[in-house]
């Protein structure tokens, strides 16, 4: 059974950084892509940042240079570390697994809330 946990969410005032962590079980983790994504409500679920099986990272423009994905193939974990939060990164955050040889085969998390405070 595949399990991606995410955890690390929470409430932190405008400025502040937090660490999101999402720990993934039954896939073979270092075969993936792995994707941090966030929903905001009334908004689609949007790519916050992505890091292959090789270690090439992607992000979207409203974060660069303010958050890092990394991760840790031994420990079956990713990473998203966020620093100068700002109120419109207030959202739900899902991790995301994607099979690098059968693209088809895709993961969830369920989801943690970050709530950026001004």
């Amino acid at each position: 059974q595949v399990q991606l946990v995410e955890s690390g969410g929470g409430l932190v005032q405008a400025g502040g950084s937090l660490r999101l962590s999402c720990a993934a079980s039954g896939i073979i983790f270092s075969a993936h892509t792995m994707g941090w994504y966030r929903q905001a409500p009334g908004k689609q679920r949007e790519l916050v940042a992505a890091i292959t099986s090789g270690g090439r990272t992607v992000y979207v423009d409203s974060v660069k240079g303010r958050f890092t994905i990394s991760r840790d193939n031994p420990k079956n974990t990713v990473y998203l570390q966020m620093n100068s939060l700002k109120p419109e990164d207030t959202a739900v955050y899902y991790c995301k697994g994607t099979n690098s040889v059968a693209p088809s085969l895709v993961y969830w998390g369920q989801g943690t809330q970050v709530t950026v405070s001004s």
